[in-house]
């Protein structure tokens, strides 16, 4: 691998945003830093962003404008050296419909530049959907700009082993060998973890308002009957408040704690049995909320959606149902897919996932 020091990451935003690229990104840059002395500076590329001009010692630039040309000003132009950009991309981070022109054109233009490298983390690479919704017809151009961006890059990866199979699709031959990483946790990876017949009898509901909103409003029954049988004594509801006031669950309490910090909350999450969410299953490798719970070797519980095993995981064996699709569910049983939920989470931990970038961002020609 080649020598190299300083990379140009592009984000939509950081924290204090909200933001689950923006925490990814930098995770990933201070894993980058430890690791392997990579020195990473941010590009915003949301002009509306609330920031400093450093985040935890890493600079951090933003547009003014989403514009090729504001853009361009921004990017890297070393000519001792050569220029490496990595983009963490999702269409709707850089555009309203998903279609951010400007942000291809002004990455065409800058490699045109010089020895310039850009790598491509696809978190997402397009919409689909029926022809009613909007995003059956910004489809075709986020389509367009997702082929354009797989054939600019030097570098590919994705976050879901389908993700992985278009890109190469896409790329008609460039890329062979694109790795496909499930998110890791942005809320820690704890090493010591007490066994579920240790800790509280806890079930946590983290999250969003929409994933949280689809627990309380459409996975009722499923959540009733988990509480059930695993004789849970109390619920805890981590996340922004909901338009609603939750009600207890089989007379379980349920105690709403709002946003709290990223140490308070993985200290929850080690201290309780059960991991509750409402997200389809054939995209639980790219839910940071299902990756947090088998982080922190919890019991992850769903409800049943059509789809197929895919990116490794198995219905019943990494996660079960709590809507009846499964037989009861006993504290051992729990225990047996906390742990294989743990070990699928290790082979792609951050650290695992740090050395991947690195050799994907130090490679020779």
């Amino acid at each position: 691998m080649s020598p190299l020091d300083r990379i140009t990451v592009i984000v939509p935003r950081l924290p204090p945003a909200v933001d689950g690229l923006g925490d990814y990104g930098l995770n990933l840059a201070r894993q980058l830093r430890q690791d392997f002395g990579l020195e990473t500076e941010f590009v915003v590329g949301t002009p509306s962003w609330s920031g400093e001009a450093s985040v935890e010692g890493f600079g951090v630039k933003q547009v003014p404008v989403r514009s090729r040309a504001a853009m361009l000003e921004l990017l890297p132009t070393e000519s001792h050296s050569r220029a490496t950009v990595l983009l963490h991309y999702v269409g709707y981070g850089y555009a309203r419909r998903g279609g951010p022109v400007w942000l291809v054109e002004a990455l065409e233009h800058w490699k045109k530049g010089g020895t310039r490298r850009l790598v491509t983390m696809f978190h997402e690479l397009y919409a689909f959907g029926p022809i009613w919704t909007s995003a059956f017809w910004t489809s075709p151009l986020q389509r367009s700009l997702a082929k354009r961006l797989v054939r600019l890059s030097d570098r590919c990866l994705t976050s879901k082993q389908g993700y992985a199979e278009i890109v190469g699709k896409l790329s008609q031959g460039k890329h062979s060998q694109i790795p496909a990483l499930p998110v890791f946790s942005n809320l820690g990876e704890p090493s010591q973890l007490p066994a579920l017949v240790e800790r509280p009898r806890r079930l946590v509901v983290f999250g969003g308002r929409g994933p949280r909103t689809r627990v309380y409003e459409r996975s009722r029954l499923a959540l009733e009957r988990t509480c059930r049988e695993l004789e849970i004594e109390e619920i805890i509801d981590i996340g922004p408040s909901l338009n609603f006031e939750i009600e207890p669950v089989n007379g379980t309490p349920v105690v709403t704690l709002g946003v709290r910090s990223v140490e308070e909350i993985s200290s929850l999450l080690s201290g309780s049995v059960v991991g509750f969410f409402d997200y389809s299953i054939e995209f639980l490798a790219k839910s940071t909320i299902f990756a947090a719970y088998c982080a922190h070797q919890l019991l992850p519980v769903g409800v049943f959606y059509e789809g197929q095993n895919v990116d490794g995981l198995e219905a019943g064996k990494h996660y079960w149902f709590g809507d009846g699709h499964y037989n009861t569910m006993s504290l051992s049983a729990a225990q047996a897919i906390a742990d294989n939920a743990y070990a699928w989470y290790r082979t792609h931990r951050l650290s695992v996932q740090a050395r991947t970038f690195a050799t994907c961002l130090m490679f020779d020609e």
